[in-house]
């Protein structure tokens, strides 16, 4: 898990593969320390696990199905990725619950100044825009952000200086495409109304126009 708060911007060193799988070596430093084969490192909002490395660098193995719902496909030598380690029991809880998990990619539609902070439109399919909600969370290319507004087929985020500089939104420009991560949360409780439960060891049975009332929140532990 970890909580998108991005820990430093590192660098793609080199990619090889055969363009449904790859092989990254990413340039970095902060994330390296204390590193240990089989960590995980999210790599632009995407959890992938230490392989190999060194001093400065780091390697992670990229299969078919992450190649094709992320952005890691258009990844180019020299470009700019955000690094979060793995979040460690006990840490600072800063951002929002992030699994590393991409829903899904979105367009850059605009970046604007807006006062001491830039305004990101993005637009997103409506299976992810589903989950999206003004005021909620949701995890772009790695970054725990607060939705400042969501329409039918976009939604936009207010960009701080910090924030801006110290991750790699700061090269994205109108046309780029983003990982998203929506919230978690909101996925799993759209999958609980969706079921009923059945006597334990039982199958779960999809709980046609199920509602929320007392007594379902006090059979699935909320109350």
């Amino acid at each position: 898990m970890f909580t998108g708060l991005v820990e430093e911007v590192g660098t793609l060193e080199s990619s090889t593969g055969n363009g449904q799988a790859s092989r990254l070596v990413i340039r970095a430093q902060r994330v390296l320390e204390g590193v240990k084969l089989g960590d995980s490192i999210a790599v632009n909002g995407i959890c992938l696990t230490v392989t190999s490395f060194s001093a400065r660098h780091f390697s992670v193995d990229v299969m078919p199905e992450t190649m094709k719902k992320t952005t890691l496909r258009h990844l180019r030598t020299g470009q700019r990725v955000n690094l979060e380690r793995a979040m460690r029991l006990g840490d600072r809880f800063g951002g929002h619950i992030v699994s590393g998990h991409i829903d899904g990619t979105g367009t850059i539609l605009s970046r604007e100044p807006h006062a001491n902070a830039v305004l990101f439109r993005i637009e997103a399919a409506p299976e992810l825009l589903r989950y999206v909600i003004r005021q909620g969370s949701i995890c772009v290319d790695g970054i725990s952000l607060t939705v400042v507004d969501v329409a039918d087929a976009h939604f936009s985020v207010s960009i701080i200086p910090h924030t801006l500089a110290a991750t790699s939104l700061h090269d994205r420009r109108a046309g780029d495409q983003v990982n998203l991560e929506t919230d978690i949360i909101g996925k799993y409780v759209e999958r609980l109304l969706g079921y009923r439960g059945k006597p334990a060891g039982g199958n779960q049975t999809e709980a046609k126009g199920a509602k929320i009332s007392m007594a379902f929140l006090q059979e699935n532990g909320f109350v």
